[in-house]
């Protein structure tokens, strides 16, 4: 089952239980996969994508997993 719900910073930080504003300097820094939808100047990403983004991360210990 896919999930095509659209995140931002905020729900993104709060998957990886980091600041809104470490998952923006994670995107300035090139470390954040490109968004998936761009609305209004500011970027989407489906949950699916954030969670292989985690799964791929160097170092992942789970977080932001249940």
């Amino acid at each position: 089952m896919t999930d095509r719900r659209l995140w931002s910073y905020k729900e993104i930080a709060a998957h990886i239980s980091v600041q809104p504003d470490t998952v923006r300097s994670y995107r300035k820094h090139g470390l954040l996969p490109p968004p998936d939808h761009v609305e209004g100047g500011k970027p989407y990403w489906y949950a699916d994508t954030v969670r292989a983004w985690v799964a791929s991360r160097p170092g992942n210990r789970g977080r932001g997993e249940p």
